[in-house]
Parts: structure tokens; C-alpha cells; sequence
């Protein structure tokens, strides 16, 4: 899938909101980039970690109810 598509289906997933869609990858960057480990089936060094956060948010893999409260 071609990155303009994913970033078009996380952008959906975040209720079409680009502000709040920046913020969820800038901490799911963090995460990752601090050894979490991707939710999706994905090579971590082949990818860059803010394709890797975008793609987990296109596919629904990420639950942001917990940080929500994370300001």
C-alpha cells in the first residue's frame, strides 16, 4: 500500500483531525524508538518508525483511550 494511502486511512481513523494524528504518532515514535516493540507484522529496520506508527494507526492497532489523558 502506498504511503499517501495509509496516511489518508490513519487521518480517518483519527476522525479526520491532522493535529491530533501528528500527536499520536510523535508519542508512538517515542515508544517505538524506545524498544517498544510494532503491533503490526513489520520489519522494524526496514521502515522508518513514523511509517511503522502511521500504518498501526491505519489499522486500528493502537488504543488511545489510555492516553487521552496523557497531556
Amino acid at each position: 500500500m502506498r504511503l499517501e494511502q495509509i496516511t489518508a486511512d490513519a487521518l480517518k481513523n483519527m476522525n479526520d483531525d491532522r493535529y491530533l494524528l501528528s500527536i499520536a504518532v510523535s508519542k508512538r515514535v517515542e515508544e517505538l524508538s524506545a524498544g517498544a516493540e510494532p503491533t503490526i507484522d513489520i520489519n522494524k529496520n526496514k521502515y522508518k518508525y513514523t511509517d511503522i506508527a502511521l500504518m498501526e494507526i491505519a489499522q486500528n492497532k493502537l488504543d488511545f483511550s489510555e492516553r487521552k489523558n496523557d497531556k
